[in-house]
């Protein structure tokens, strides 16, 4: 894993030093540099992305493009559709829908695809595959801030700290009390990992020192190479219903920070407000962003954080890179660092 990741790092800074010319130079070009430089493929971004992409697109010389510059505010879906017409690159993220409509919109000259996320719900592979658009996406680079994350939202949940911070504020915080906040420890625990990848082997390299007693996952097979890693026995699959729910003992907590979709909610709030289950932390829900109105926001054993697994400064200008990458080698008609094979 450890090699895995630096060979991608070094792959990055390998291809990102692009050498500026001329069309890089802004201000005064003369007119044959102007020309040249609207010969060049389209690029549209979707999003301000952070600087590290930016940069390399900018400093590449090989493209022309232009974004929705704020990073608050998705750009709107009519804009989009009128912004995409004739581009040769689209970079986008995950609040955009790439379908048929703006596919359509975009027109033939459309080639390839780069979006600045590891998950890929968003785009429409079939139509992408059928126009023979070619797809990069970010996967790798977020493995260690997600890992890290989750053991955070896990030791957040199961240690009542969002619950103890409010007491503290509001004036709960009265005398000692022998049971009062008690949580579960990690030490002497079941970990369960639900899809035993990179991340997963992550998590649990990050949860060993807490004297977890064992590890259990499942995946569509068993896979012993990654399992052997962290000592884990493959159990067979389920999905994150009121059966699993149903299954865990009354001490435990769900942690999620895969996709929304594989949660069924409204199990999910009836194991958490009956008591089946101690407690949740999410830190993807569907919809996103969750309306404040939802039922879990008025569970105090339900920690939800606003999809900020990969939010770490270094690991999102990573994601950048790559992505800018990836643009680059598909418009040269190369192999791209990081491609879905549709």
């Amino acid at each position: 894993m450890w090699c895995g990741r630096v060979a991608l790092r070094v792959a990055l800074q390998r291809i990102a030093v692009v050498p500026l010319n001329s069309l890089s130079i802004t201000g005064g070009l003369p007119g044959a540099v102007q020309r040249e430089m609207s010969s060049l493929p389209r690029v549209y971004i979707t999003r301000q992305i952070p600087p590290e992409g930016l940069k390399i697109l900018s400093e590449s010389g090989q493209v022309q493009f232009d974004l929705w510059d704020s990073d608050d505010v998705p750009v709107p879906r009519k804009e989009l559709l009128q912004k995409v017409k004739g581009v040769d690159a689209l970079v986008c993220v995950l609040t955009e829908k790439i379908d048929a409509e703006l596919l359509d919109a975009a027109g033939p000259n459309l080639k390839v695809l780069s979006t600045m996320s590891v998950g890929f719900d968003h785009l429409s592979l079939e139509e992408l595959k059928k126009r023979g658009i070619r797809v990069g996406y970010t996967p790798d680079v977020l493995t260690d801030s997600v890992a890290e994350l989750t053991v955070a939202l896990l030791l957040t949940t199961s240690r009542r700290l969002i619950e103890a911070t409010h007491e503290a504020k509001t004036g709960g915080w009265g005398t000692w009390r022998t049971l009062w906040l008690c949580g579960y420890e990690l030490a002497n625990s079941t970990v369960g990992i639900l899809g035993l990848g990179r991340i997963g082997v992550a998590i649990a390299e990050r949860l060993k020192p807490f004297k977890v007693k064992k590890f259990i996952y499942t995946d569509v097979a068993p896979r012993p190479e990654l399992a052997s890693l962290i000592d884990a026995e493959y159990e067979t699959k389920d999905i994150c219903n009121k059966d699993l729910f149903s299954k865990m003992k009354n001490t435990s907590i769900f942690i999620n920070t895969s996709r929304g979709g594989v949660v069924d909610q409204e199990d999910l709030y009836e194991a958490l407000s009956s008591g089946q289950i101690a407690g949740a932390g999410l830190d993807v829900t569907v919809p996103e962003p969750l309306p404040t109105s939802h039922p879990l926001f008025t569970l105090n054993n339900c920690v939800i954080l606003p999809h900020i697994a990969s939010a770490s400064y270094s690991t999102r200008n990573a994601m950048s890179a790559l992505a800018a990458n990836n643009l680059l080698l598909g418009l040269k008609g190369q192999p791209m660092i990081k491609e879905l094979k549709l």
